[in-house]
C-alpha cells in the first residue's frame, strides 16, 4: 500500500509537470486533454474508495507542485546577481511554487468536499472551482496570475480573440473545462454524456471562426499614417550595471545610438525599464550634453528612471515610467503601483533588513507604491497622444489595468533581464498579446534583455526585436478598433459565466435525480 501511495505521489506531480509544456515558449497544448483529464478521473475515482478528505488536498497541492516548479525555476535566477542572495536560491525554487501549490490543494479539497460524482454536473463543479481559484490567485495579497491555463493558446490567435468579448479568467474556465472534456468518455454513464465533449469542440470552432472574422474585418480597416513616430528601442545592456558602477554614459550613449536619432522627423522614443544605472529622475538633465547634438524639438523621451520625492522628512524612491523633452525637462510621469515583492520591496521591511535581506533591484530601500495609474496626455509640439502606462508585470493583471478606456496605447517598458536566457521573458512577453486583444488597443514594449514589439488590437504581433538583440521599431500607421466588450465591463463579465455554470450544475444534477 505504502509504494501505491508513493507510486501515486509521482504520478501527480509528473503530470503538473507535464501541463508546464502547453505553456509557452513550448505551447504543446494537445497536452493538457491528457492531464487534466487524468487528474480529474483520477480525483473522481479516489472518492470513490477514499472517505478522508484532506488527503485530497495533498493531491491538489502535487499536482500544482509539479506544474509551478517546472514553469517558475526561472524566478531563482534573479538572485544570482548578488552574493548576498545565493543562499536564498534552493528556497525560491521550492517554497514559490509551494505556496502557489496551495491554491491549487484548495482546488481539489473544495471538491471533495461538495461531494461530486461520476455525473456532468461534477465535471462543471470542478471546472468553476478551479477557475475561481485561480482568479483568486491572481488577486489576493499583491496577486500573481502568471501562467494561467488559458495561455496555452498563446499561439492561436483566431481563438483567443474571444478574451475581447470575455476576458482572460473567463476564457481560462473555458479552458480547463475543454481539457477536462475527454474525462467524459472514461466516465460516461450514457451516450448522451459524449454531448457535451462535442458542444465544447464545437464552442472552441465558433471561437476560431469568431477571431478569424474579427481578424479579417481589422485588415480590411483603412490604414492610419501618423504624423509621428513612435520608436520602441529594445536593448542588450548587462544586468551587472546594477552591481558593477558601471558608468551611466556608456549606458545612454548605447541608447542613443540605438536610436538613430532623425532631426526632422517626430518621433517618441520609449526605453526600457530602469535602463540607466545609478541616476534618478531629476539627475537626469546633468547628461544633457549628451543629447542636445541628436535631440531637438521634434522629440520626445519616455524612459524607466527612478524617481524619489521627500514627505514628512522621509525620502521615498518610486519605479517611474517618465516623459521628458529635448532639454531633459519632465513633462509627465507615472509612478508603479504594482511592486513586486522582494524585488521592488520588501514585506516586513524592517524586521527583514535586520537580518541582511534587501529588495532585489536596489541597494537603498524599498520602492513606495505610486497612488493611482493615470493616462499620460503628450500635448507637444502639435503632436497629441494619450498613453497608458505599465511598468514591468503590471501587464499580467487582465481586467485591473485601467478603468478609463479613453487613450491611444498601452505602453509597458521592461527589464527582463533578472531572468537570464530562461523562458521566464518568454513568458512575461506574452501577457502583452492578451492585453492588446482585452482592451482593442495597441500595446508597445520596451525590453531590455527580453523582446520588444508593436501588437495590435488582434494580438498580432506586428514588429518585433527578438530577445537579447539590440534595436528599435517604429509604430507609423495604425488601424482603428471599436472599444471592446471587455474593455467596458471587464471581469464583472467572468462573474456572468460563473452564474452560467452555476446554472448548469443545478441543471445536471436535477436531471440525474430525475
Amino acid at each position: 500500500m505504502k509504494n501505491k501511495f508513493y507510486i501515486e505521489l509521482i504520478y501527480l506531480v509528473l503530470l503538473g509537470a507535464l501541463t508546464s509544456l502547453s505553456l509557452p515558449p513550448f505551447n504543446y497544448v494537445v497536452i493538457n486533454f491528457l492531464t487534466f483529464s487524468l487528474f480529474y478521473i483520477f480525483l473522481i475515482k479516489k472518492i470513490e474508495f477514499n472517505k478522508n478528505n484532506r488527503i485530497f488536498f495533498l493531491y491538489g497541492w502535487l499536482f500544482g507542485f509539479g506544474y509551478f516548479v517546472s514553469n517558475l525555476y526561472w524566478i531563482s535566477i534573479s538572485l544570482t546577481f548578488d552574493q548576498n542572495f545565493k543562499f536564498l536560491i534552493p528556497f525560491t525554487i521550492i517554497l514559490i511554487p509551494s505556496f502557489l501549490s496551495l491554491f491549487y490543494a484548495l482546488v481539489s479539497y473544495l471538491f471533495v468536499l461538495l461531494k461530486p460524482n461520476k455525473n456532468l454536473s461534477s465535471f462543471f463543479l470542478f471546472s468553476l472551482i478551479f477557475g475561481i481559484v485561480e482568479f483568486l490567485r491572481g488577486s489576493i495579497l499583491t496577486g500573481f496570475p502568471w501562467n494561467l491555463i488559458a495561455y496555452s493558446f498563446s499561439n492561436q490567435i483566431e481563438i483567443l480573440n474571444i478574451t475581447s468579448i470575455i476576458g482572460t479568467y473567463s476564457f481560462n474556465l473555458f479552458c480547463i473545462s475543454l481539457f477536462t472534456s475527454p474525462s467524459i468518455f472514461i466516465l460516461k454513464e450514457n451516450k448522451k454524456d459524449i454531448s457535451i465533449c462535442i458542444a465544447f469542440f464545437i464552442t472552441t470552432i465558433s471561437f476560431y471562426i469568431f477571431g478569424s472574422q474579427n481578424l479579417e474585418k481589422f485588415n480590411n480597416q483603412q490604414v492610419k499614417q501618423l504624423d509621428y513616430r513612435i520608436r520602441i528601442l529594445n536593448s542588450n545592456i548587462s544586468i551587472d550595471r546594477f552591481y558593477n558602477n558601471i558608468d551611466p554614459i556608456t549606458a545612454i550613449e548605447e541608447l542613443i545610438e540605438i536610436s538613430s536619432v532623425k532631426k526632422n522627423e517626430k518621433i517618441i522614443f520609449i526605453w526600457p525599464e530602469g535602463i540607466i544605472p545609478g541616476i534618478s529622475q531629476d539627475q537626469l538633465k546633468e547628461y544633457r550634453r549628451l543629447f542636445e547634438n541628436k535631440f531637438n524639438e521634434n522629440h520626445l523621451l519616455a524612459i524607466g528612471i527612478n524617481s524619489k520625492e521627500e514627505k514628512n522628512q522621509t525620502i521615498k524612491y518610486f519605479n517611474s515610467l517618465s516623459i521628458f523633452d529635448h532639454n531633459l525637462d519632465i513633462i509627465n510621469s507615472y509612478k508603479k503601483i504594482n511592486l513586486v515583492p522582494f524585488g521592488e520591496f520588501l514585506p516586513f521591511e524592517k524586521l527583514l533588513k535586520s537580518i541582511g535581506l534587501k529588495t532585489v533591484t536596489n541597494d537603498y530601500q524599498s520602492y513606495s507604491k505610486g497612488e493611482e495609474r493615470n493616462i499620460i496626455d503628450l500635448k507637444y509640439n502639435n503632436l497629441s497622444v494619450k498613453i497608458l502606462p505599465l511598468i514591468c508585470y503590471e501587464i499580467i493583471y487582465s481586467g485591473k489595468i485601467f478603468t478609463n478606456n479613453n487613450f491611444n496605447y498601452i505602453v509597458n517598458i521592461s527589464e527582463d533581464g533578472w531572468f537570464g536566457k530562461s523562458i521566464g521573458p518568454k513568458q512575461h512577453f506574452i501577457h502583452s498579446i492578451f492585453r492588446a486583444v482585452e482592451s482593442g488597443k495597441y500595446v508597445l514594449r520596451s525590453a531590455n534583455n527580453g523582446t520588444s514589439a508593436i501588437i495590435n488590437p488582434m494580438g498580432v504581433i506586428e514588429q518585433k526585436v527578438d530577445m537579447n538583440k539590440s534595436g528599435y521599431v517604429d509604430l507609423s500607421e495604425t488601424r482603428e478598433k471599436e472599444m471592446t466588450l471587455f474593455a467596458k465591463f471587464g471581469n464583472k463579465i467572468f462573474g456572468f459565466i460563473i452564474l452560467l455554470y452555476i446554472f448548469l450544475i443545478f441543471s445536471f444534477k436535477k436531471l440525474k435525480n430525475e
